[in-house]
């Protein structure tokens, strides 16, 4: 079954994990969510979906934009205080001013922590967590941002910052870094593979928005410079839109890939690996390789089997 040779390549890497992968087109995919045909891997299982909440705070903020409820041109100035490490302005040593589009292309682009908190805040955290229940999405929970994430870790760590919690991580017995809130679906940003799939379908449909805002997330989307884990499993001539998402011990993505044909997949893929650390190349090429299995199996079961 191609659902075992999916767990077979995530064990291979040392990983567990859960996967959805369905054809974006309503015709194919049919309605209501889990209809039509699908790879599903325990995809209703609760995961962590990190960074790729970003996806659902660009939306908010590119919905609003089209409705005139902000300007997105609009100046915010990164300083020390907003700066959270990483990526982006996030990892900038001098005040930063840009645009809130900008931000938000930082935010899927680079994954710019900062840059989505920041945002966050223009939008509100409340509104984002209306729009998961005005697209149905009662399996998607947004807690907080990446302040939230970082100041929840340096909290149960008992860092005062991020250079301490450098060196108080490392020496936790594996047992208590397991039990972070921030890698418990239960008490942080959480969803469903299968959730997360129907919200790339609403995305690329436009149906999460006007169709300005769904194009402008697509757009973003595709820009994201992390080439490591789905991209990793596709041919050179399929194009990929996604995000990625990491923590200590989580690696996930989820993009919709589009193949010269024109049919397009959406694939979410999350694994959980026993060594607690954010890098491991294995398990990012798994995840590519397992979202290939499961795009190659639609294809060779769906009417595109037929096309060029």
């Amino acid at each position: 079954m191609v659902e075992e040779r999916i767990r077979e390549v995530l064990a291979g890497a040392g990983a567990t994990g859960t996967l959805h992968a369905v054809p974006v087109d309503e015709a194919e995919a049919g309605r209501g969510g889990g209809a039509g045909p699908e790879v599903a891997v325990d995809a209703d299982e609760p995961v962590v979906i990190a960074s790729i909440f970003k996806v659902l705070l660009v939306l908010e903020f590119a919905r609003q934009a089209v409705a005139g409820q902000l300007d997105p041109r609009e100046r915010v100035r990164v300083t020390a205080p907003d700066r959270l490490g990483g990526w982006g302005t996030a990892g900038c040593l001098d005040d930063v001013e840009l645009s809130l589009r900008d931000l938000a292309y930082f935010a899927l682009s680079v994954s710019d922590n900062s840059a989505a908190d920041l945002l966050l805040a223009r939008v509100g955290l409340d509104t984002v967590r209306l729009l998961a229940k005005e697209l149905g999405l009662d399996r998607i929970r947004i807690t907080g941002g990446p302040r939230d994430v970082l100041e929840s870790m340096l909290a149960e760590v008992g860092a005062r910052d991020e250079a301490e919690f450098a060196v108080r991580y490392p020496a936790l017995p594996n047992d208590r870094k397991r039990r972070l809130a921030v890698l418990d679906p239960g008490r942080t940003n959480a969803g469903t593979a299968r959730e997360i799939t129907r919200l790339l379908r609403f995305i690329w449909n436009d149906t999460a928005g006007r169709p300005e805002a769904c194009a402008l997330v697509r757009h973003l989307m595709s820009r994201q410079v992390f080439r490591h884990r789905l991209v990793s499993g596709f041919p050179d001539e399929v194009t990929i839109a996604a995000k990625t998402g990491t923590l200590p011990g989580l690696h996930m993505e989820a993009g919709v890939v589009r193949y010269p044909d024109g049919c397009r997949y959406a694939v979410a893929v999350f694994a959980r690996t026993r060594e607690l650390t954010a890098q491991r190349t294995a398990v990012d090429a798994a995840i590519g390789t397992a979202a290939r299995i499961a795009v190659d199996h639609l294809r060779s079961h769906g009417p595109h089997r037929d096309l060029g």
